[in-house]
């Protein structure tokens, strides 16, 4: 798989959210910006995004991910302290 296709993916399970992914051939590292993880520990978080991309898990075709979950707010302070 090529990261266009997971950011797809990935795009396909949130709204409104902002995805980026990299890496390639079965190894990705997919962050997700969503209002959607707002209140949510990051165990749950992870299983949002995992949920996405699972049937290709369950295959094979994704063996490793690393996921980053935010809020947009925050995102937005992990920028301004350069964390991002």
């Amino acid at each position: 798989m090529n990261p266009e296709e997971v950011q797809a993916l990935v795009d396909a399970g949130f709204n409104n959210a902002d995805v980026a992914v990299e890496g390639g051939g079965d190894r990705f590292q997919i962050r997700v910006v969503s209002e959607a993880f707002a209140g949510l520990m990051p165990v749950k978080r992870q299983q949002l995004v995992y949920a996405t991309i699972d049937e290709q898990i369950k295959s094979n075709t994704i063996h490793a991910v690393q996921i980053i979950a935010f809020t947009p707010a925050e995102w937005e302070k992990a920028q301004n302290q350069g964390l991002s």
